[in-house]
């Protein structure tokens, strides 16, 4: 009993630490199904939990915090989208000039702000996003397993995790059943079809890359003012790479990319429990090579196990309209 209550601790940090990876990853898939090759979500995370943290900590409000941040992500996500939609820029620098920027950024503003060596004050419960408690969750929890892995698993969570398992279907419905989702799908792999069909291939992609910037935000929000209390210096921790990983070990689909992301997050939910244990033969293993593990096997499972991934045959191409 004692290891099942030790693998629904597991699964419990899983959802917590995957959430914001499976956000990130939804709004990579959005962006880069209508070809603009996305590698800014790490710095659109890192500005939109830096925005969402500063503003809970001066309004106290958790809504408007993550209003904030939905609101700098797009704001990014926009100019992205000028820089490679409008002027046919350099995606890849583009997406890497965004994650430079929110690095140094942040760090600037918050020295200036809070003068707490670039992190924001910690947030009280009020203007944060607490756990919840589902219905019938204390009644459960005498049911043994089933009723154990409802109340201890599956309850007990913040808003923003339900929103990102949402976050997962409404993406798939959106991308493969409905005409916008379609039109996403038909820009990414011929944006000239697009064009001759007298469809706006400019504002189509610019709709995706928002969404992708509205993800991201809510992605980032939940780690300033959801996972963690305040806002610390480099706090994604490269967590927008990993989501980029998981969508191309998804092949760029909404449920593949998911189950990735849960892949990262148990690992690392994993690496988290084994800090301070002491395995036999090997001793206690340090905690830096604890931390590390997740990266190491991300980089081993894309190098030997993903096999071929297909991207949309128009990413990262700019589409020049003919005349």
């Amino acid at each position: 009993m004692e290891a099942l209550s030790g693998f629904f601790a597991i699964l419990d940090a899983t959802l917590r630490v995957s959430t914001p990876l499976i956000l990130a990853a939804m709004a990579g898939l959005f962006s880069e199904r209508s070809g603009i090759v996305d590698i800014s979500l790490e710095g659109k995370m890192l500005a939109s939990a830096f925005a969402a943290a500063a503003v809970a900590a001066v309004t106290g409000s958790a809504w408007l915090a993550l209003g904030t941040g939905i609101l700098v992500g797009v704001a990014l996500a926009l100019v992205h989208g000028f820089a490679c939609i409008t002027h046919r820029g350099n995606q890849v620098v583009s997406g890497l000039a965004i994650n430079i920027l929110a690095s140094g950024l942040t760090v600037v503003l918050g020295i200036a702000w809070f003068a707490q060596g670039g992190q924001t004050p910690s947030l009280t419960s009020e203007a944060r996003f607490m756990p919840l408690e589902l219905p019938l969750a204390d009644a459960a929890r005498s049911i043994p397993v089933i009723g154990t892995f409802y109340s201890d698993v599956i309850s007990g969570h913040n808003v923003l995790v339900y929103v990102a398992w949402l976050a997962v279907f409404a993406t798939w419905w959106v991308v493969y059943r409905t005409r916008f989702g379609l039109r996403i799908r038909a820009v990414g792999e011929n944006p000239l079809a697009v064009d001759t069909a007298g469809l706006s291939v400019s504002r189509l992609r610019y709709s995706a890359v928002a969404i992708c910037g509205a993800l991201s935000g809510i992605a980032g929000a939940y780690l300033s003012t959801a996972q963690n209390a305040s806002f610390v210096r480099e706090m994604t921790a490269g967590q927008g790479y990993i989501a980029l990983a998981a969508l191309i070990f998804g092949k760029w689909r909404p449920v593949p990319a998911m189950l990735a992301c849960l892949m990262f997050g148990f690992l690392d939910a994993v690496a988290i429990r084994m800090q301070g244990v002491s395995l036999p033969v090997i001793g206690e293993v340090p905690v830096q090579a604890i931390q590390a593990l997740p990266y190491v096997l991300t980089v081993i499972l894309l190098a030997g196990f993903i096999g071929r991934a297909t991207a949309p045959k128009a990413v990262g191409i700019p589409f020049l309209k003919e005349r």
